[in-house]
This record gives structure tokens, sequence and C-alpha cells, in this order.
């Protein structure tokens, strides 16, 4: 009797010293020390950037090179993100994306919606909201999982004949990427090439060369293949830089400033394909997108650049060949994906906010403090 009074005694001394510490634990989730934070220096413009299928392995692909620095190395603020999607422990992009662009977790294969199908507000309904501009780019088709999180709302990812009808009347002022036939040669025969027009767009299939003939007034979207673009190693170019480039160079003219998303999206592809020099090619293109962005974000002062993945595809690791330990060869566990945590880095104003460990929905609640 003394014995188990003794633990009732203890027990409720824990509850008492660990009761004001829930409290604590609960209200900080609830108002983080971010919010509280007024000295918080916040950006005028944000560029998220997306390796679709990029793990830490991917990332580290590139690090093998002696005559290659990478541009990850001027990232000093780096934190992790857990990317279970709300149906499935391993997430697909499409729950992955809704999560960085509305900051709710969903199903695998939703696009811009919840779990019941309702759409969500996304990242760039509130910078919109806000006078900002705001931009798109991908190397598949605008229409693919990743990109079209951040303006559509449909059920399913496959139906990208109706997530193509979201764009000419999206708040999207800037996009480049694939996927022409989800726009003019469609089996409901309806053109939005015409539809972009009359919604203040302008049509192009190449990329235009010289900034100066981008006028404010006008928006922009570059439409490059059919459907998904080519790789890097069956000759897409630099496509996904130079593009970048001109987005930034077009939506950096807004006194409001803007939000810009930038896939490399056939990381994931080489990732599938369990092909290691896809991955690589694929890497060293998005690399130097990154160099582009950060040389932006240097000059201009006031520029958050966040990188990330939506999640790990193949399972990649970098393995030795038998006891070979100065030869590096790739190795795969899956054709699909993995549930591995993925590297965020961030640098600018408000970058310290993203070092951690964190939910992927986080990254769009970060980016919405940081626009409040």
């Amino acid at each position: 009797m003394l014995h188990n009074l003794k633990k009732i005694a203890k027990r409720r001394l824990y509850l008492v010293l660990i009761f004001p510490c829930l409290i604590w634990s609960n209200n900080y989730k609830e108002q983080p020390k971010d919010a509280q934070n007024d000295s918080l220096k916040k950006p005028k413009n944000i560029i998220l950037l997306i390796g679709d299928g990029m793990g830490l392995s991917q990332v580290s692909s590139i690090y093998f090179d002696p005559n290659y620095t990478p541009n990850f190395n001027r990232f000093h603020t780096i934190g992790l993100i857990t990317v279970s999607s709300a149906s499935e422990l391993i997430t697909d992009s499409a729950a992955a994306a809704t999560s960085f662009a509305s900051g709710e977790k969903t199903y695998n294969g939703a696009i811009g919606v919840n779990i019941d199908q309702e759409p969500l507000v996304t990242i760039v309904d509130l910078a919109s909201d806000k006078q900002m501009k705001t931009g798109i780019i991908s190397t598949s088709s605008i229409t693919h999982a990743t990109p079209a999180c951040f303006y559509a709302h449909v059920e399913k990812r496959r139906m990208q004949d109706e997530i193509a009808t979201f764009l000419p009347v999206s708040d999207i002022d800037f996009f480049a990427g694939g996927g022409t036939d989800f726009f003019n040669n469609r089996k409901d025969e309806r053109n939005l090439t015409e539809e972009f027009v009359q919604n203040g767009f302008t049509i192009d299939t190449t990329l235009v060369e010289d900034y100066s003939k981008l006028k404010d007034s006008t928006k922009y979207g570059f439409l490059m293949a059919p459907n998904g673009m080519k790789s890097m190693i069956d000759g897409r170019g630099d496509f996904l830089p130079t593009s970048s480039a001109l987005a930034i160079e077009y939506l950096s003219k807004s006194k409001d400033g803007f939000f810009l998303m930038i896939e490399g999206s056939q990381i994931d592809w080489g990732g599938h394909g369990n092909d290691g020099e896809y991955i690589k090619s694929e890497m060293l293109d998005f690399d130097q997108t990154i160099g582009k962005v950060l040389d932006f974000a240097k000059q201009d002062g006031n520029t958050l650049v966040i990188v990330t993945a939506d999640h790990e595809t193949g399972g990649y690791t970098l393995t030795s060949n038998g006891s070979n330990y100065n030869e590096i060869l790739p190795s795969f566990s899956t054709t699909g994906h993995s549930a591995t945590l993925i590297p965020v880095f961030a640098y600018g104003p408000g970058e310290e906010i993203f070092s951690g460990i964190y939910e992927n929905t986080e990254i769009f609640h970060k980016m919405k403090l940081l626009l409040e």
C-alpha cells in the first residue's frame, strides 16, 4: 500500500511539473515564436525551387566532379522536412506540391484540393492579393502535378485537360514549360490559346532573349513542347536557367514584389528509370539554375530563395564499385518514391525560420508568415 501511495505521489508530482510544459508546448505550436518575432526581416520577393524527386543522394551526386563547385555550397541555412501525405506514408508529387502551395496535407493524386476535394487557397492567391506578380516554370508539362498545384483545383492529377483550363484565368503572370497538347490539341477541340489571349497573355513557343521586349502590362506564357520537355541528355539545353532569368527580369519589375516557383521536374524521371546519369545531368541543370537565382538574390538583397523537393525517387544511393572505394556507382532500391526526409535550403531575408525539422506543410506557412 505504502509503495503504491509513493508511486501515486511521484506521478502527481510529475504531472505538476510537466503540465505547465505541455501548455507552453501547445501554445508554442499555436503561436510560433517566428510569429512573435517583430524583428524578423521579411523579403519583398520569394523564389521557391523544387527539385522533383531530389533527396540528399541526388544532391550529393554533383559533388564528385573536381572541376565543378555546386551552388548548394552557397546556402548556410539548412533544414529537413517530412513528406508523408494524408493518405499514404509515401507521398506523390501532387499531394506534396499541394502541401507546399496551400499548407494542408491531402491524398495522393490531389491537385490543390483537401481530403474532401474542396479547393484550397494557394500561396499564389495570397501573393496576388498583395498585388505581387507570380510565375511558375517547369521542365515537365506546365499541367503536370507540381506546377498544377499552384493554380488548379482538380480531384486527380491525371486530369490534365481539366487542369489546363485553370491556367488562362489564373493569377499567374508568367509561365514556361511543356504542354501545348493540353491547350490546343484537346479531345474537346477547345482552343485554350485563344482564352489566354482574351485574358491578357502573350503565348509563344520560343523563349524571348531580349528582356526589354517584355511589357509590364502583359502576361507571358511559353509552351515549349507538346507534353513534357526533352531531358538534358536528349538536348533540352539551357531552358531552365534561361527561363528562370527571364521570369525574374520580368517579375522583378513589379513594385510590390513577386513569387516564383521553379521546378526541376526530371530529376524524378531519372529516379523512376533508375538512371544515375539522367539524375546527375538534371541535377547539374537544376544547380546551375539555383546559381542564377542566388546571383539575383545576392544583388537584390530583398529576395528569399528556398530550395527543396517534394520527395525522393528511386531509393538512390551512391555506392562503391565493389571493394574500390574510389569509384562511385549509382544504386537504387525502388523504381518508385521513398519515405526519406527531404532537405530544405534557404537564403535571404527570413531564411532563419527554415532551419530545423518540420512537416512539408510548414513551407507554405513560413512563406505566408513572411508575406504578412
